[in-house]
């Protein structure tokens, strides 16, 4: 964390629709690089779920941004616990991911 105390922690309901979108689509980018990872260590069923998160995230970045606050908490808080898990897991990065 950045230092800030609990109280000072923004949350996404107090940034802008740009700034939630954003973060959205760089969540979805980071499940689809966990994905990859994960496929590459033949974690199959762990890849497709965070493939498969991934992938609704960012179809339906620009509604999570603009519609729906509590929905779109939830899904963070989800998707940052599938990524968190992944590298608690797995605490050593892979130096390639080439599959042969």
């Amino acid at each position: 964390m950045s230092g800030k105390t609990e109280a000072q922690q923004e949350t996404i309901r107090d940034l802008h629709v740009e700034e939630r979108e954003e973060i959205f689509i760089n969540l979805a980018q980071a499940l689809q690089g966990t994905a990859r990872e994960a496929w590459a260590e033949g974690i199959r069923h762990f890849a497709m779920l965070s493939n498969n998160m991934a992938e609704a995230i960012r179809t339906n970045a620009d509604e999570l941004a603009r519609d729906d606050p509590d929905g779109a908490e939830r899904v963070l808080k989800q998707a940052k616990a599938m990524i968190s898990q992944f590298n608690a897991q797995h605490p050593y990065r892979m130096s390639s991911m080439a599959v042969h």
